[in-house]
């Protein structure tokens, strides 16, 4: 391996820096303090979430990695670039958005870029590209990948389930839950494997950068750090359940099955960055002094590379102000929705149906009740939102249908379908619940914003984000509809007759409810 040779700056170059650094730490301090509440926001995760705790050494290592550069940083002349101010123009209004939005993971990205296109505005692009890894390895900081959760959560159910039908070990599985002779076990949050996966991929991007040059076996070997946990979690569950099993319950299990888990899960990462290492690549030559030309780069006067940096706090600035402008123009406090009209043929009823509540929380006004006709019963739960932060909204990982560690009731099927609902045809998220005594109930769920259905989460935050910022507040509502299945599974039939017969009740009370804003 060559040695590395300092390489000496001319002293236009390096008085430049001198003017740069102090100029660029200063943008980074104040476009914090603009955006404290959403730089706080991604601390307070840090330190709370063993999923995302490997965010507090992210901004660390990003500091070494671009001292490493140090040398090539010497040769570049840092000179501003006000083009760069459209793409942190850019990257401030994905903040608004994602503050309107109430979608946390898009306000933190925002706020990484707006951090790293300061760079190019005060040193330049060829500063930027210099940096462009440790500049983008700040990404990793964002709490992100929540959302791989379930499907992780059902792809490891699946394999356990096979690989203990492999093993002649006879089981029964409805959605996460299995049950075999010895016992019954569940897949929950903790048994999805994100921590894994997220804390794999981290430091195998950092791994593939510091090991290999080519793009193609860092391409690889990041592809390779996001498999290999995913495969492992499998192993891994189905390896605990087959401990409890053939141990009688004794091991593996309580808090026993998530540390045999994270052995497991060293081991394996471990003999992954040592294959990974054997080919490994190594570091490129540094170029001789005496090769070396000259610096051929006009030096930024001190003057303007200030007005840089305080043009890009400027334009970083804007974004804050605007989002408290839109603050202000928000609804009037809600106390309670507005009384369902009556729905033809269907009659309110005490039912034991109401012992089952979505959960759902932080919302405004809600209302849940009851209904009979001929025999059948069905259920509707109205939960109402208004005035939403980034604390307080109504799509969020905490609301949901049934949590997962519900001790009473359980997912057992999901899916969608195509309903008609007050004259028009709406797709919603269906979902099979198992309760207390055998019950099973068939759930119909989708969203209202501010006249627009839908039963997907992205266009919820679209909706709100678009009513916002065009000043009509962000009202919203989740309508859960819920029948029994009986059983001739005739539960589907009995909820599209209810749906048909309380779509003009429904929609009127939530446009009546809207009107009071």
């Amino acid at each position: 391996m060559n040695q590395a040779v300092p390489i000496p700056s001319s002293p236009a170059s390096a008085a430049a820096w001198r003017v740069a650094l102090p100029a660029l730490a200063l943008a980074f301090l104040l476009v914090l303090v603009l955006f404290r509440e959403t730089a706080m926001a991604m601390a307070s995760i840090w330190v709370r979430s063993d999923t995302y705790a490997h965010g507090l050494i992210v901004p660390p290592l990003t500091l070494w990695l671009i001292w490493r550069k140090r040398a090539s940083l010497a040769l570049l002349a840092p000179t501003h670039s006000y083009w760069a101010l459209v793409l942190l123009a850019g990257a401030g209004f994905a903040w608004l958005v994602g503050e309107v939005a109430a979608v946390n993971a898009l306000s933190q990205f925002a706020l990484i870029f707006i951090l790293i296109f300061i760079v190019p505005v005060v040193l330049g692009w060829r500063v930027a590209r210099c940096l462009a890894f440790p500049l983008c390895f700040l990404l990793f900081a964002v709490p992100f990948g929540d959302f791989t959760q379930p499907k992780l959560m059902e792809w490891t159910a699946h394999f356990t389930v096979l690989g203990l039908r492999l093993t002649g070990i006879p089981v029964y599985s409805e959605g996460q839950h299995l049950i075999i002779p010895t016992g019954s076990w569940s897949v929950v949050e903790a048994c999805s494997g994100v921590r894994y996966l997220i804390a794999s991929v981290t430091v195998g991007t950092l791994f593939a950068y510091l090991t290999y040059h080519s793009l193609a076996r860092r391409l690889t070997f990041v592809a390779i750090s996001i498999l290999v946990p995913i495969v492992a979690n499998w192993g891994r569950a189905y390896m605990i359940v087959m401990l409890g099993h053939l141990s009688g319950n004794k091991l593996a299990v309580g808090v026993d099955h998530l540390i045999y888990g994270w052995v497991f899960f060293g081991i394996v990462i471990m003999a992954m960055f040592w294959i990974g290492a054997r080919w490994r690549e190594d570091e490129l030559p540094q170029p001789q002094p005496s090769r070396v030309l000259p610096t051929v780069a006009v030096t930024a006067g001190a003057a303007s590379v200030w007005v840089a940096a305080v043009a890009s706090v400027l334009v970083a600035s804007l974004w804050p102000f605007a989002e408290r402008q839109l603050a202000h123009a928000t609804g009037g406090s809600l106390s309670r929705m507005a009384s369902l009209e009556a729905i033809d043929g269907w009659q309110p009823t005490p039912s034991a149906l109401n012992e089952w509540r979505p959960r759902f929380g932080d919302y405004a006004a809600s209302t849940q009740a009851s209904f009979e006709n001929g025999g059948h019963l069905a259920g509707l739960f109205l939960a109402y939102y208004r005035n939403q932060d980034q604390q307080h909204k109504m799509v969020s990982s905490m609301n949901v249908l049934v949590t997962n560690d519900d001790p009473v009731w359980a997912k057992v099927a999901g899916g969608t379908r195509e309903i008609s609902f007050n004259q028009q045809p709406i797709q919603v998220s269906t979902t099979q619940l198992r309760g207390p005594g055998g019950i099973r109930l068939v759930v119909w769920q989708w969203y209202w914003v501010n006249g627009q259905w839908t039963s997907s989460d992205a266009l919820v935050k679209a909706y709100t984000a678009l009513s916002r910022l065009t000043g009509k507040g962000d009202d919203s509502a989740v309508i859960v509809l819920y029948a029994p299945q009986g059983q001739a599974g005739e539960g589907d039939a009995v909820l599209a007759d209810f749906a048909r017969a309380a779509g003009p009740a429904v929609s009127s009370a939530l446009q009546q409810t809207l009107a009071t804003r």
